[in-house]
């Protein structure tokens, strides 16, 4: 192989923070861009004359493209220079985001929508690995927690700012695809500026076409039943089968692919290392709390509570608030003591505690009382988002941080995202329940009668109180049910292998990487082999893959992969080999 790297300096502070404000800004305006239609999505469908079906493909299709190609944008920024990828991704992002205000009708928006997702899934990624490129591991940890609270501020305030469009008469839906293009030009432009890289240019780079086309359409075909199950056909039915069983068949095709090919888009030693993935299963937990809690408080406000979509999203402030301070701290806590394990463990019984306290709530709950329980789950995103992938990437060698960053935060989208369309079917399910119990007590027959339109306000007084009380009284099963999902993220928390931030880039050569060091088992011994031991991760940050519509819709973000590329390619050009290695030890 033969490899080459164009040098650049080190960047000083100031230009860090001037590229770092247009990563942010349009990363930002991405993830933004997930969340701001939720509140819309009704009137634009109403608009274009749209079905159902069609209502859901419009948040579905940026799920599928953004939570999908996560894990190939995360092999091409270990390949390609990265700053060009990073705006790339902004052009395609900028492209589909006009399209979607232009559409005429809702075909035309499903595919400028799917377009558009190509296009965040790579800002979310590259945002982060970028990132990682700039900043050592141990400042790292304070930057990370301003990109958790941007991810956090555009989720959670999505909703609020799509209320207001829509209610703004001289705006109108089709300024939720507008108001961000003005944002991702000024990004571009300020990247091309200020952003400076050094590039790697390898000679033997090989791309997994096909591996990458399989993962696509095995997570396209299960997030398609997901967003269909119990609703279009049974869960035990003959296309359930078809769909779950095909996408699985799919995968496996895909684990014997990159099993066998050069450069694999997600090298399964990778994901087999324990660091790496018990913070996938951690991840889980943290990204149904990020998108589950948009989606759903919102949805028990709007109709459960009877307050307006604006009115809506200033009510989740709380939990806004709980993620921008506890990010923020917990950031600059890590990069001061080194230390990341135990905000992670923090921040999960944090969660689950704020779990538990929402699963007790009903259509009658004292407002603080919500309010300071979904305060507690933003505290409990803040300290564990992007620290599970910072602990991640100071668990690998350099060369396989981009795949590790990538796949933490795909499998964390993917998670997601079916985690909250479960929770869905779960509520509809219960809310139908209840609304026929309801109904049957003012001695109207007809069982869920109501329970198909949420426009509430149209149905006559008694039946409307029936309605609002059951989605009000239902809420609280789910999350029931994702305080028991977060138990599952402690106990992955407290098994991480404890690590500190180092002063350099790299490990010192023949530093243990977590594979190496065991405590992964066999599979995490055996990648061991397989890779240079020069260096760690550069860093990264999570995302929810998902949108409040979908993962993150995807949400999340990625992270962040080698300064200079591959470790075979040499120490990263910008800064020192020799800093103190990845110490375990108690946290």
């Amino acid at each position: 192989m033969s490899a080459q790297s164009s040098g650049s300096a080190p960047m000083s502070q100031r230009q860090t923070l001037e590229a770092l404000s247009g990563l942010l800004l349009s990363l930002f305006v991405a993830m933004l861009s997930a969340t701001v239609v939720s509140t819309a999505l009704p009137q634009i469908i109403g608009s274009l004359h749209g079905t159902q079906s069609q209502y859901t493909w419009v948040v579905t299709a940026t799920l599928l493209l953004s939570t999908a190609t996560t894990p190939i944008w995360g092999k091409l920024a270990d390949l390609y220079d990265k700053k060009l990828l990073v705006q790339v991704a902004i052009v395609i992002f900028t492209v589909g985001s006009l399209i979607s205000g232009f559409s005429q009708n809702t075909g035309e928006l499903i595919a400028a929508r799917a377009f558009q997702g190509l296009g965040m899934g790579g800002l979310q990624t590259l945002a982060q690995i970028v990132m990682a490129a700039m900043i050592s591991p141990r400042d790292r940890g304070r930057y990370f927690g301003y990109l958790g609270a941007v991810m956090a501020v555009a989720t959670v305030g999505g909703p609020l700012l799509g209320g207001l469009i829509v209610d703004t008469s001289w705006l109108g839906w089709r300024w939720c695809f507008f108001i961000g293009v003005p944002f991702t030009v000024v990004s571009f432009f300020l990247l091309q500026k200020t952003l400076h890289l050094p590039v790697l240019r390898r000679d033997d780079v090989k791309i997994d076409y096909l591996g990458a086309t399989l993962i696509a359409a095995g997570v396209s075909t299960l997030l398609i039943w997901v967003t269909f199950v119990d609703d279009s056909f049974a869960w035990l039915s003959w296309q359930t089968a078809a769909m779950v069983l095909g996408g699985l068949a799919i995968l496996a095709l895909a684990v014997f692919v990159e099993t066998r090919a050069a450069e694999p888009v997600v090298p399964l030693k990778v994901i087999a290392r324990r660091n790496t993935a018990l913070s996938i299963v951690a991840s889980l937990a943290v990204g149904m709390a990020m998108f589950g809690g948009a989606v759903f408080l919102g949805q028990y406000f709007q109709i459960g509570r009877g307050y307006s979509p604006t009115h809506a999203g200033l009510l989740t402030i709380p939990m806004m608030a709980g993620v921008l301070l506890s990010s923020t701290v917990a950031g600059r806590l890590a990069t001061r003591t080194g230390r990341i394990k135990r905000f992670i463990v923090a921040g999960t019984i944090v969660l689950t505690a704020g779990f538990a306290l929402l699963s007790t709530i009903d259509h009658g709950t004292s407002l603080y009382f919500v309010g300071v329980a979904m305060f507690l789950v933003g505290v409990g995103v803040g300290m564990s988002m992007q620290n599970l992938v910072l602990v991640v990437q100071n668990s690998v060698p350099l060369g396989e941080v981009g795949a590790a960053s990538a796949s933490v935060t795909f499998f964390r989208s993917l998670g997601g995202t079916i985690g909250v369309s479960v929770l869905g079917a779960v509520l509809a399910n219960q809310v139908s329940t209840k609304i026929a119990e309801g109904l049957a007590r003012l001695g109207i027959k007809g069982g869920g009668a109501g329970s198909g339109s949420l426009d509430v306000k149209s149905l006559p007084g008694p039946v409307r109180e029936v309605v609002r009380a059951a989605y009000g009284d239902a809420t609280g099963h789910i999350f029931l049910i994702s305080a028991f999902i977060a138990v599952v993220g402690i106990v992955a928390a407290l098994a991480l292998k404890s690590v500190v931030l180092r002063d350099s880039l790299d490990l010192a050569e023949g530093a243990p990487s977590d594979a190496a060091s065991g405590g992964a088992g066999a599979l995490a011994g055996a990648s061991a082999s397989g890779s240079s031991a020069v260096g760690t991760s550069v860093a990264g940050s999570p995302v929810p893959g998902s949108s409040a519509t979908g993962p993150l819709a995807t949400g999340s973000p990625a992270a962040g992969p080698s300064v200079a590329g591959p470790s075979a390619a040499g120490p990263s050009s910008t800064g020192p080999i020799g800093g103190p290695p990845a110490a375990s030890g108690t946290d």
